[in-house]
C-alpha cells in the first residue's frame, strides 16, 4: 500500500468521527437523537472519490461506542477497506472480532489509534459485502483494558439499500454537523452549571 493510499484510508476513518458524531437531530422535546441504521456519505479528496457506508452506535450522551465503515476509494487511488472504530482503552493484540449472524468470527487488526478512538481494518471484499447483504446482524467484539469482551450487535437491516443507494446530500451532512456543534455547545453549558 502506498503512503497516499494509507493516508486516505486513515482520512476516511476520520469520517466516522466527523460524520458519525454529527448525526444528531432534534425531537419534539429538543432532545438530541441519533438516527439508527446504515447510511452512505461520499466526498472528493484531490483526485480521489471516497464513499463510506456506515453504521454508528453511540451512547446516550453521544459518545462513540462502535462505528462500522465500508470505504471505497476510486480515482488516483483505488482501494476498498472495511473498518471498525471503537473508543480507546482496548487491548490491541486481540484486535476486534467480526461475526456475521452465527458464523465464524474474523479478526480485524488495529491499524491506528487517535486520542479518542482506535480503528481496525481488513480489505473489503465482495464476499464480505455479499455476506452483509444476506445476513441479519453482526457482532463486533473488542476487549477492554480490564480484559473483558465488549460485544456490540448491529442489525444489517437497511444495509443493502444504503450500500446500493445514493449517498446523503452535502446539505444533509452540513446540517448534521451544525446540529452536532449545537449539541456539544449545549452539553458544555449544561456541564458548566
Amino acid at each position: 500500500m502506498t503512503i497516499n493510499a494509507y493516508r486516505l484510508s486513515v482520512l476516511a476513518a476520520g469520517v466516522v468521527g466527523v460524520l458519525g458524531a454529527g448525526l444528531f437531530t432534534a425531537s419534539a422535546q429538543q432532545q438530541p437523537q441519533i438516527p439508527q441504521g446504515w447510511f452512505k456519505a461520499c466526498t472528493k479528496q484531490e483526485d480521489v472519490d471516497i464513499c463510506n457506508v456506515q453504521n454508528i452506535v453511540t451512547a446516550g450522551n453521544g459518545q462513540l461506542v462502535t462505528g462500522v465503515s465500508l470505504i471505497e476509494l476510486k480515482g488516483k487511488v483505488n482501494r476498498k477497506v472495511f473498518q471498525v472504530t471503537v473508543p480507546t482503552g482496548r487491548l490491541v493484540p486481540p484486535g476486534i472480532a467480526l461475526q456475521i449472524d452465527s458464523g465464524k468470527a474474523q479478526k480485524l487488526d488495529y491499524v491506528i489509534c487517535f486520542p479518542d478512538r482506535c480503528v481496525a481494518e481488513v480489505p473489503l471484499s465482495d464476499q464480505l459485502v455479499a455476506s452483509f447483504k444476506k445476513g441479519q446482524g453482526i457482532t463486533l467484539t473488542s476487549i477492554n483494558f480490564q480484559n473483558q469482551p465488549n460485544p456490540i450487535k448491529i442489525a444489517l437491516t437497511g444495509f443493502s439499500g444504503a450500500y446500493d443507494g445514493p449517498p446523503l446530500q452535502q446539505s444533509d451532512i452540513e446540517d448534521r454537523q451544525k446540529k452536532l456543534q449545537d449539541f456539544v455547545a449545549k452539553n458544555n453549558q449544561d456541564f458548566a452549571k
